[in-house]
């Protein structure tokens, strides 16, 4: 049994009642569970289970496969302010979509754990802005040791990618308008 401190990536429907859950830890890095029982109405995950919650974590490792049995998790911070607007979730998703794109899956990233932690902490106290994003590129492009001085940290992570998000367009140019995001 493995217990650590994660933040919720993302999670699909595997039946009726039970979840896939994709992890973010420091210690195991992204990281799937399977959450049986999760959608029940009684079931002790109700909500905790939810995008960019930061929860400790019990499950139990796969004997083979990537797929772990996550058997407890408490919830340690949900930051509510986050989802007060829509840019904050477009960020702290694009933010996903580079790290399962730049990461291998159980790999330790105790790094990139707390850099997207302080991205979520940060969309939780202020609006998202294009300084934000950029910000996140470069710490990442730093922590993948890809940086390269005077080339935008977004170029060398499209050199890396072959191809950034699709996602980071459409965000771009909504936090580059001069209107702030409104309030959902």
């Amino acid at each position: 049994m493995h217990l650590t401190q994660a933040i919720l990536l993302r999670k699909t429907r595997l039946t009726e009642s039970s979840l896939i859950v994709s992890w973010l830890s420091p210690e195991f890095g992204r990281f799937k569970t399977v959450a049986k029982g999760a959608l029940r109405p009684k079931s002790p995950f109700q909500g905790i289970l939810d995008l960019f919650h930061l929860c400790e974590i019990q499950f139990q490792p796969a004997r083979s496969g990537e797929l772990h049995s996550l058997r407890e998790a408490s919830l340690l911070e949900s930051f509510p302010a986050l989802r007060s607007r829509y840019t904050n979730i477009a960020l702290a998703s694009y933010a996903i979509e580079l790290l399962e794109k730049t990461t291998e899956s159980e790999s330790p990233l105790p790094e990139l754990f707390d850099l997207f932690f302080r991205v979520l902490r940060h969309l939780h106290q202020k609006p998202a802005s294009l300084k934000a994003l950029l910000h996140f590129e470069s710490e990442l492009a730093r922590l993948l040791g890809i940086q390269s001085p005077g080339i935008p940290p977004a170029q060398v992570l499209e050199k890396l990618l072959h191809r950034l998000p699709p996602s980071r367009v459409p965000l771009v140019t909504r936090l580059s308008s001069s209107r702030p995001s409104a309030p959902l």
